[in-house]
């Protein structure tokens, strides 16, 4: 059983006051996600990412297709139970501590005084709000929020959490710390299904990513499946190079970039023999500090995709 699954998933919008004009947001997603993955879905800004998970929690309704979540129909009251999920950008009663919101949401959910007590303390542990949480929500800033809403997103230990741009105003040692926590989630066996449209996190965190470009699906799998992972060239550092010996290494390098006086970044073919190449630097006079292949990454992927695929969306009925 899967633990999402969508099947020519679509949504379409009218535009427009007097004379409306129709506008497919996403069109026939046909996806699956298996139980314990975490699984990035990635495109541009208004590519179809918050549509697909607004359809996947019954926030927007789809013009036609159909989805599931653990194998049942998504508007089935039990499975709203089983899930979690961060929007985009949360908004909470900002007179509430995150103390009290969490235990506003655990109420809703049916937990326990017992559970509560346990539960929220750990999850803001986890999320990094130490005194804060016992602040008003008013006085945090967007990335202490994003905390919030993610503790809140785990309030009910789901078993699918939906993270729609989890990073979003988190400085590094929040994202890594979302990271770790989402991680984390997949150890305990956790489906974890985000949204990004920043390349590193998803690279970092995902074991299958889909690709979405004007509101269609335009590649998804394993990382390693979908990446050219082969060598593309070589990235040589070299030192102690004088003018003449650059110019001899210029003649046979794709690109020579100085670094600091007498030290530069060479970039070679992909043909060319690491051992040859340290052999005929080092005859040459450079002393080679480093050398290392260059390899596709999700990023470049994600641009050639895009570039072939197109930002614009465009009336497809």
């Amino acid at each position: 059983m899967h633990a999402i699954h969508t099947e020519d998933l679509t949504k379409d919008y009218a535009l427009g006051f007097w004379r409306k004009r129709p506008y497919r947001a996403l069109d026939r997603l046909t996806l699956d996600v298996e139980g314990g993955e975490v699984f990035g879905l990635l495109g541009p800004n208004g590519a179809g990412k918050t549509t697909t998970l607004k359809l996947l929690l019954q926030l927007v309704f789809p013009t036609s297709g159909r989805a599931e979540i653990l194998g049942r129909p998504t508007g089935d009251v039990a499975v709203r139970r089983r899930i979690g999920y961060l929007p985009e950008n949360p908004y909470f009663y900002d007179h509430l501590t995150a103390v009290e919101l969490l235990d506003y949401f655990g109420r809703l959910l049916g937990l326990s005084s017992a559970d509560r007590a346990a539960r929220i303390p750990r999850l803001l542990d986890q999320v990094g709000l130490g005194a804060e949480r016992r602040l008003p929500l008013r006085r945090y800033s967007k990335g202490m929020l994003q905390r919030v809403g993610l503790a809140q997103a785990l309030v009910n230990e789901p078993e699918v959490v939906f993270l729609d741009e989890p990073m979003s105003g988190l400085d590094p040692i929040g994202r890594r710390m979302v990271r770790e926590l989402i991680l984390g989630l997949r150890d305990r066996g956790t489906t974890v299904f985000f949204s990004s449209h920043i390349l590193s996190d998803a690279e970092a965190a995902c074991s299958r990513v889909a690709i979405l470009a004007g509101g269609r699906l335009v590649s998804s799998g394993r990382l390693a499946d979908l990446l050219a992972f082969g060598i593309k060239g070589w990235e040589v550092v070299v030192e102690g190079v004088s003018r003449e010996v650059a110019d001899k290494l210029r003649a046979g390098a794709a690109s020579l970039t100085p670094i600091a006086e007498g030290r530069y970044t060479v970039e070679l073919p992909p043909s060319a023999r690491p051992d040859q190449v340290m052999a005929e630097f080092s005859s040459a006079g450079a002393s080679v500090v480093s050398i290392n292949p260059v390899r596709d990454t999700l990023e470049d992927f994600f641009m050639r995709q895009v570039a072939e695929h197109g930002h614009a969306r465009e009336v497809r009925l």
